[in-house]
């Protein structure tokens, strides 16, 4: 697989996620069932795009969390007007830092 497709499948695949937690966030909070489950089926398509990418399970989901830590502490940022405090920002570099050890690191 290409590799500019295998990082889009995988930023695809975290704006589910993320998007899918937010749908179930908010249908707990608000008490809205059809929320929560709208939310599962988002969810549901997140892992179903994520394994597109044939790689060995450890290094897909390794590489692939990196991916995710980022739109995660982004979409907090931008979408939910989040303040991130520095140790946060640290924290995602770290994760990414590890993420790319796996793609990158001797097989």
């Amino acid at each position: 697989m290409q590799t500019l497709l295998i990082w889009s499948i995988f930023l695809l695949a975290a704006v589910l996620e993320v998007g899918g937690d937010a749908l179930v966030r908010r249908g707990l909070k608000g008490h809205a069932a059809w929320l929560v489950l709208a939310g599962c089926l988002v969810l549901g398509g997140y892992g179903i795009m994520v394994n597109r990418v044939h790689w060995d399970f450890s290094r897909l989901l390794g590489v692939y969390v990196a991916v995710f830590a980022l739109v995660s502490v982004l979409a907090g940022r931008f979408l939910f007007q989040e303040a991130i405090p520095a140790s946060t920002w640290a924290g995602l570099g770290l994760i990414i830092l590890g993420g790319l050890t796996i793609q990158f690191g001797p097989r």
